[in-house]
């Protein structure tokens, strides 16, 4: 069920961290979702490594959408470079 509740946390991460950080994305809204969802993953690993979840305790709603918003501002930086060289 941690995993299933990571995901469905991670589609409003990214729905949030769209809303928070507009503009144009390569990819659309699947890409925003799916990067919503590794948001969230990075979120609950991150936690856990520092010690601010325990057992089967996982990231919240705005852990998630913090980590959504650091990958999306990523992968806008390397989709920006990548096509600033080709």
């Amino acid at each position: 069920m941690g995993i299933l509740w990571t995901i469905l946390i991670g589609l409003f991460a990214g729905l949030l961290a769209k809303l928070i950080m507009p503009g144009r994305d390569p990819g659309g809204f699947v890409v925003t979702i799916l990067l919503g969802i590794a948001g969230a993953v990075v979120a609950n690993f991150l936690g856990r490594a520092v010690g601010w979840y325990q057992g089967d305790r996982g990231a919240g709603l705005i852990a998630s959408t913090l980590g959504a918003i650091l990958i999306l501002w990523i992968y806008r930086l390397i989709k920006t470079r990548k096509g600033a060289t080709t």
